[in-house]
């Protein structure tokens, strides 16, 4: 099922909105060894905030498109 994103909240993120967003940052930053103060970790950090405030809530649907925004999904060799 594909999500569409109708509108983009400019409503501050409150400390369950940030704590989701942390634990979703950390976690792909942990999975794909990039280090905290790298560029990558700032894009990163920056599609997962944007793509939250998005409409995108769900800690595994918001690791799966930040992870196919940046190209870091797993590829299977056959």
């Amino acid at each position: 099922m594909v999500q569409t994103i109708k509108t983009r909240s400019q409503a501050p993120l409150d400390s369950r909105d940030l704590e989701i967003c942390q634990q979703v940052f950390d976690k792909i930053r942990s999975d794909y060894q990039v280090a905290k103060d790298s560029d990558e970790a700032e894009r990163m950090a920056s599609i997962v905030i944007e793509l939250y405030r998005q409409g995108v809530r769900d800690a595994n649907h918001l690791q799966s498109m930040v992870e196919a925004a940046r190209g870091l999904f797993e590829t299977s060799e056959r």
